[in-house]
């Protein structure tokens, strides 16, 4: 038996979890991260082998995975179990990245029909754009070297998260972690600077 099935059996024979939807409710009302992690064993392999079942590749459906859980810590407090159980919430969160996904994947060339008549940037156009590096500047120099790092390896070197966790020698779900709140840092500072 697998550790993770092994460790979400025995945390459900000692009786921890009777119901996944007070396990939701208790996570958004104390964000009880034992909770979650017994939520995030039971459904995460259900998830990625769901995704697979779509026709995603095994890294996207862990991806995908790893997404929807992030978004069930995220948004528990808009789970209500009067509504739906909890599989079906985290379920229907999952349907709905893969439905993101899909939209992503589009056809690019439709896009390009967009900005085939687009003009030619203006001086206002290009001081904007150099104000707006600046703010990014600022915003880069406010993070904390776990998450500039991470952010380098990323964007700037194009490195795949497995490669950077690998580089890192932490865990990829910490290298997900730290890009996805390194980015929404930037996005604040940035919104708050101009």
């Amino acid at each position: 038996m697998p550790l993770a099935r092994l460790i979400v059996a025995v945390w459900e024979a000692s009786g921890a979890v009777t119901d996944w939807s007070d396990c939701i409710v208790a996570i958004a009302k104390t964000r009880d991260r034992q909770r979650f992690a017994g939520l995030f064993l039971h459904f995460g392999p259900r998830l990625k082998s769901f995704f697979l079942r779509l026709g995603v590749t095994p890294g996207v459906a862990e991806d995908l995975m790893q997404e929807t859980m992030l978004l069930v810590w995220r948004k528990a407090e808009r789970f209500d179990p009067t509504r739906a159980g909890a599989s079906t919430w985290i379920f229907t969160v999952a349907r709905n990245l893969r439905i993101d996904l899909k939209r992503r994947e589009r056809d690019p060339n439709l896009l390009a029909e967009l900005y085939d008549g687009a003009a030619e940037p203006t001086p206002s156009d290009h001081m904007l754009t150099a104000e707006r590096d600046v703010r990014v500047r600022q915003a880069l120099a406010a993070l904390s070297p776990e998450q500039l790092e991470v952010i380098r390896l990323s964007f700037y070197e194009d490195r795949p998260h497995g490669e950077i966790a690998s580089i890192l020698d932490i865990p990829l779900g910490t290298v997900k972690s730290r890009v996805r709140l390194a980015m929404a840092r930037l996005r604040a500072l940035v919104e708050d600077r101009q």
